[in-house]
This record gives C-alpha cells, structure tokens and sequence, in this order.
C-alpha cells in the first residue's frame, strides 16, 4: 500500500510503501515530541520517498543525544519525519499526524519513552525498526 503524507503547507511531501495492514503509532514522551505532537511510526520493510519543495524552509533540529535530526517545516512548523544515519545508511520514522487518506481506525497508539535507553542501545533499535529504505530530494 502506498501512504501519502506531508507537512501543512505541502513544503515537504511524501509517498510511504507500508508493508502492514496496521500503523503503529508511538507518541513518544520526550519534550519536542509532546510540544510538537510528535506520533511516529515505521517500519523496516516500508520505503519511504520524500521530496522538498523549498529546503531554505526546512530546519533540521537535533537534541538530546544529538543523533537523529527533526525535519521541520519553517513555514508550518509541522514536523512530518525524523532521520538517524546508522551503520551508513540513512533511517527514518514518519509523524501519524501528518498521513493523509488513511483510515485513522487503522493506527495502533502506544506510549513510547526512550529517555532512560543508552546511546548504542538507541541506534541499534534505530537500525532494527525504523524504515530502511530512505530517499530525500531537494534536502
């Protein structure tokens, strides 16, 4: 199946190949997820293809471990993917908010709290989970 996403002013789209019949929906409890309503989801089969209009509007934002960047749309300020280069290669999770034409009865919520996990830890739940298959134009 083929998901469609974007952030709310069409800066930055993309087109989601999911493998699953259900969307996992983790709302992460760090800081920036819950101030930005950040909801992620991904998995390691999908294929994820995004294109920028506009890169002089997309910020990328690290914190923390300063691992992972947030891409943020400058002109919406929606956050619709986050990125994390593992072991070379390049890694994503996509926000739920952002999916358009999905049945939202499709998505499984779950709290997620990585705030205690060790660094190595992290990348390697990164690399296992996150979607492997990553391509940005125009970032």
């Amino acid at each position: 199946m083929t998901i469609a996403g974007r952030c709310h002013c069409g800066n930055i789209t993309f087109t989601l190949r999911w493998t699953r019949e259900e969307i996992p929906a983790r709302a992460c409890d760090c800081s920036f997820c819950v101030k930005h309503g950040g909801v992620w989801t991904s998995d390691p089969d999908a294929a994820l293809e995004v294109t920028v209009r506009d890169r002089a509007l997309v910020s990328r934002y690290r914190f923390g471990t300063a691992t992972a960047d947030f891409h943020v749309c400058a002109r919406c300020g929606a956050v619709p993917l986050v990125t994390c280069e593992v072991g070379g290669q390049l890694r994503a999770v996509v926000n739920v908010n952002v999916l358009e034409g999905i049945d939202r009865a499709r998505l499984r919520p779950a709290a997620a709290s990585f705030q205690a996990e060790e660094l190595d830890d992290r990348l390697v739940r990164r690399q296992r989970n996150w979607i492997g298959t990553v391509r940005i134009d125009g970032a």
